[in-house]
């Protein structure tokens, strides 16, 4: 669920920067499903998933939306209803000589809008269409839907130990996974890696390339990874940003969070907030950093705030507006007025009126409710849960992984571990290939050190594993998503001149750009 680049970081993207032969499709396709034709028009704000306030008229100048057909099960053309997959075209500003497809990660992410994000990417888009996709199961493609988003266990402390407390949450937990089986149907068994790089290939056909490129963030990196495994002869050049461990299991991708959010947080954020001390009056040190987030976190605990309208703001609400911030330095500057709001909120020696003016400015910063909320959970956990089975996910055991990343000082995070519906999931994993890179052309690897989500362990774990993969590592940087996101010249320079020249760069080290200041 933290994996996918959020919608605002694309919006802040567009300013960066500022005929092919037939193509074989893959064996054992149907003749209707391959001979399709994208009939490409201009986008409609209502074709994509935009974010709230966003202006359509700017943001979808030049992108074309189209869908295509695609069978439900790969395995079995023609049985069950086909599905419809949502595209989009950033047309080429020359003529098209490649397309290359972007995947914003999640799983689940809705990718009709990112191309957007390569706008300002001149020497890219001369002869490239940038390509999204609305993956099954979510945006305007056919969705599945749990009927829930998780909020019913969303508001429930994980470090709050109370074994009451843990069951109800492990109760939320193996609902939301009975409530995905039942309201989802029977199109959920097919949410999955295995069918949707096999719809990527089926688009390939119909765009009429032999080979795609690719532009994959995060959860898009064991995609991209997972296509060029299984099709490495339509594979071209593929970047895979801020990464996975896709030689692996989610499971241990996600068992990596805990690591790089923390340290993110502890290493990074909280000294920040220290030395700009004057300006936030958190404390002057990291450690009276930490103990006021303590202090307030305990507050909320006792206490959680009503902040009117049936909307309440208890400790994981605060844990969860950290982890966003860990993910993007330009949400820092409002994490510290939502900790000193919140400080303020919780202070019995505060007037009445400091504590209602702060409560207000934190229920106005609160994310307004995502309309792809609910198909984007349902399908990052299918494909999660689908792809492969969960190991060692009885209660009991769930409960002992959480403490031992509190016991290991991972406690902002890892105490959130017991919440895995995979656990409570009827899988049965369509086989994957061995994802190790054989016989797949040069991968580029970009990875932020300080990463919290996909954290550099895990990069580098699947960067050794991947045979002829090449790994730019950016050092000190944490934002998740780096190319072209990140605002730093001499990496997209040398990613350009891969996508673009198809030239292979050797592993090295670049450094990120620098924190912001108040």
């Amino acid at each position: 669920m933290r994996s996918q680049l959020g919608i605002a970081a694309v919006v802040a993207a567009v300013l960066c920067g500022l005929v092919a032969t037939a193509a074989p499709a893959q064996a054992g396709v149907a003749t209707r499903y391959a001979t399709q034709q994208l009939n490409w028009r201009q986008c409609a704000a209502d074709e994509v998933n935009l974010p709230a306030g966003a202006d359509p008229t700017k943001l979808l100048a030049g992108l074309q939306c189209a869908t295509f057909t695609t069978p439900r099960d790969w395995d079995h053309p023609g049985q069950g209803p086909d599905l419809t997959i949502a595209v989009s075209r950033l047309a080429a500003t020359g003529t098209a000589t490649a397309s290359l497809i972007t995947n914003p990660g999640g799983p689940g992410g809705a990718g009709r809008f990112f191309p957007v994000a390569l706008t300002g990417q001149a020497a890219l888009r001369e002869h490239q269409d940038v390509i999204g996709m609305d993956a099954r199961g979510t945006g305007k493609s056919t969705t599945v839907d749990c009927g829930e988003d998780g909020s019913s266990f969303a508001k429930l402390d994980p470090q709050n130990r109370d074994p009451g407390n843990l069951n109800k949450i492990l109760d939320g937990i193996a609902g939301f996974a009975r409530a995905c089986q039942q309201h989802a149907g029977a199109l959920l068994p097919y949410i999955d890696t295995y069918q949707t790089v096999r719809d990527i290939d089926l688009l390939r056909t119909l765009l009429g390339r032999p080979t795609i490129n690719w532009v994959g963030y995060s959860a898009g990196t064991w995609m991209g990874a997972h296509y060029a495994q299984t099709f490495p002869q339509h594979t071209g050049r593929f970047v895979l940003d801020s990464n996975t461990e896709f030689t692996g299991t989610w499971q241990d991708s996600f068992g990596l969070q805990p690591i790089g959010i923390e340290r993110r947080w502890r290493e990074d954020l909280v000294p920040w907030l220290a030395k700009y001390d004057a300006d936030y009056h958190l404390g002057a040190t990291a450690d009276a950093v930490y103990a006021t987030y303590q202090s307030i976190r305990a507050a909320l605990g006792r206490t959680p705030l009503d902040l009117g309208g049936g909307v309440t703001y208890g400790p994981f609400d605060l844990d969860l507006a950290i982890l966003a911030a860990t993910e993007a330095t330009g949400e820092w500057k409002a994490l510290a007025a939502t900790v000193g709001n919140a400080r303020t909120a919780t202070d019995p020696a505060a007037s009445e009126q400091a504590r209602a003016a702060a409560r207000a400015a934190i229920k106005a910063v609160i994310p307004p409710v995502d309309s792809n909320a609910g198909p984007q959970v349902a399908t990052e956990y299918a494909v999660r849960c689908n792809d492969t089975r969960y190991v060692g996910g009885d209660r009991a055991s769930l409960i002992r992984l959480s403490q031992r990343y509190i016991d290991a000082g991972l406690p902002l995070w890892g105490a959130a571990q017991l919440e895995q519906p995979c656990a409570f999931w009827p899988s049965h994993p369509k086989p994957l290939p061995t994802v190790n890179g054989k016989g797949v052309p040069p991968v580029l690897m970009v990875q932020g050190e300080r990463d919290p989500v996909t954290p550099i362990e895990g990069a580098r774990a699947a960067h050794a594993r991947f045979q002829n993969s090449r790994l730019i590592t950016v050092t000190g940087a944490g934002n998740h998503g780096q190319y072209c996101l990140d605002q730093n010249p001499a990496l997209d320079a040398i990613v350009d001149n891969y996508l673009v020249n198809g030239v292979v760069p050797a592993d090295q080290s670049i450094p990120g750009s620098p924190l912001p200041t108040p």
